[in-house]
């Protein structure tokens, strides 16, 4: 019978990991965790980003809209260079998941799962609205959730360079990279799995720009979205995969297809809720059911 998923040990197919006293793991997690973030709030403080209105040409025409967004790129920029280097520091290239071949194929994989389930949200219908014209014919009327008001090009080049450098791997070579693996030594690989998760998606509902309306639905739809790739990290090994889907993800759903500016006034809440739903789909069909799943 195959142990329980709840321990920490190496999968069968590949060579364990050298023991991390726990008292090591333990300080190495609260640096991982605390050291980056550190930096990245003094930054924002002192560039004055954290709270400043989100500076123009920061992502074209104000796309990905809310202009009451601070401008997060120095915040990310610190966050994700003080991660590389502890992650280098402590547990090298390997150990941060930035690993091509099998596992690159594989993360990019089940990433596409939760791209599918925003583009899903994304192009979600009201309820058909079917009224009578004047002969008596039907006529049905089909509304999206979230209008597509224009398809952009214009800027898309420094949009998803935006996304995939700052959004997309500095968030995930901190959350996914250097806090997944610390937590890992110390508590285990589906503890790390869920806590960075957690991390990513808080991150994300503060500072990311699809971050559009507060709210409990939007809430849930960026911690669950960082579970998925938390799950994600544990089954690969890798996380390079996930980095390259997410830019995709939000530049094709947010940027190519242009919402409306005031997203509050329409359906938003209802597609947060609906891609959440997916999103638990997603990892209940990745969870590891044994110990020989885990890819630390």
């Amino acid at each position: 019978m195959s142990p329980s998923t709840t321990g920490s040990a190496a999968p069968d197919d590949l060579p364990p990991s050298a023991f991390v006293p726990p008292a090591t793991a333990r300080n190495r997690a609260l640096i991982a965790i605390l050291l980056p973030l550190a930096l990245a709030l003094i930054v924002g403080v002192i560039s004055g980003t954290l709270f400043a209105p989100a500076a123009a040409g920061a992502l074209p025409n104000a796309t990905l809209p809310n202009p009451a967004l601070p401008n997060a790129a120095p915040i990310f920029a610190a966050l994700g260079i003080a991660a590389w280097f502890v992650g280098l520091r402590f547990y090298g290239l390997r150990g941060l998941g930035l690993r091509g071949g099998r596992p690159l194929f594989a993360g990019i994989g089940f990433a596409v799962l939760a791209w599918v389930a925003v583009l899903i949200g994304r192009f979600l219908p009201k309820a058909p609205i079917v009224d009578f014209d004047a002969t008596g014919q039907a006529i049905v009327e089909i509304a999206l959730q979230i209008e597509v008001m224009a398809i952009q090009s214009a800027g898309s080049g420094r949009a998803f360079t935006y996304l995939l450098l700052f959004e997309a791997f500095a968030v995930q070579v901190w959350a996914f990279g250097l806090v997944f693996r610390a937590l890992a030594d110390w508590r285990g690989g589906l503890t790390a799995a869920i806590a960075s998760g957690i991390l990513f998606g808080a991150t994300g509902f503060l500072l990311f720009r699809e971050a559009f309306v507060p709210g409990v639905p939007a809430l849930f739809y960026f911690l669950l979205w960082g579970v998925v790739y938390g799950v994600i990290r544990l089954r690969t090994g890798s996380i390079l995969g996930p980095i390259l889907v997410q830019a995709l993800q939000s530049f094709t759903a947010w940027f190519v297809f242009q919402p409306p500016d005031d997203l509050s006034q329409t359906g938003i809440q209802t597609v947060y809720l609906a891609v959440s739903l997916l999103f638990v789909l997603i990892i209940w069909r990745l969870w590891p059911r044994r110990v020989g799943d885990y890819r630390v």
